[in-house]
């Protein structure tokens, strides 16, 4: 069986994400609003580590990427000296 790797910059990752299928309301709550329905479904996605490296990579400041919310990514980034 030939399973295909998954790389953060390729396009196919992102057509494979179950976010892609549900909707960007979950992902992208209003202010205050709870990710909480976000996080699950990222839970359940197989792209989830290439969709956090794709959010690092590319400092995405809103919404859930690779289950993280920023808060939680922001403390995955490099500090700057």
């Amino acid at each position: 069986m030939h399973t295909e790797t998954i790389t953060p910059d390729g396009p196919a990752w992102q057509a494979q994400a179950l976010c892609a299928q549900t909707g960007a309301d979950f992902f992208f709550p209003e202010p205050g609003g709870s990710v909480r329905e976000a996080k699950r479904i990222c839970a359940l996605c197989e792209t989830r580590s290439a969709c956090l490296e794709y959010a690092l990579a590319h400092d995405e400041r809103f919404g859930v990427w690779g289950g993280l919310s920023e808060k939680e990514r922001q403390s995955l980034r490099p500090t700057a000296h």
